[in-house]
């Protein structure tokens, strides 16, 4: 059995809490995450000709994307509300799946990382582009959803790339 002290998040009598941040430093925080979402070639067709019922997908996505972000803490329980200094978001069409990539940069100054803002960011844009098709293509399929890159902190940097030789966080 783990030894409840040894674990960040679980308090001395074994329960979830939010970790207390107060003594780390404030850094400059990165991080980016990417998602896809498979669809049926007509339904990509019809998104990129901006004829799907609903909208503009790529737009809502992209909002969607940057709304999710913002709201991470609200998702994720233990998850610290942070001041986000940056969201930049990527939507892209990708007839080799047929689908849509996105991507979501997201920075901050704080004492805790935005990996968690980055990944909600990526399946909320995605989750939105699933809403708006839902009733043209309901066998739409999400995934993966995976961090890319993160820095600042005391770990430093981490790329996917190299993520089999340093795996940090």
């Amino acid at each position: 059995m783990v030894n409840p002290k040894s674990l960040s998040h679980v308090d001395n009598r074994g329960r979830a809490q939010m970790v207390d941040v107060s003594a780390k430093a404030v850094t400059r925080r990165r991080a980016e995450a990417e998602g896809e979402i498979r669809m049926e070639r007509s339904t990509l067709d019809a998104i990129q000709e901006n004829a799907v019922k609903k909208g503009d997908v790529l737009t809502v996505a992209r909002l969607a994307a940057v709304g999710g972000a913002k709201r991470t803490a609200e998702l994720i329980p233990l998850c610290h509300p942070l001041s986000l200094d940056g969201i930049d978001v990527t939507v892209e069409p990708k007839p080799e799946l047929p689908g849509i990539c996105l991507n979501v940069s997201v920075t901050t100054e704080g004492r805790t990382g935005v990996e968690m803002e980055a990944l909600c960011g990526v399946s909320a844009g995605l989750l939105a582009v699933y809403d708006m098709c839902k009733a043209m293509d309901r066998g739409m399929e999400i995934g993966p959803v995976r961090l890319t890159y993160k820095a600042g902190g005391a770990s430093g940097e981490w790329r996917r790339d190299s993520a089999r030789d340093t795996n940090q966080d």
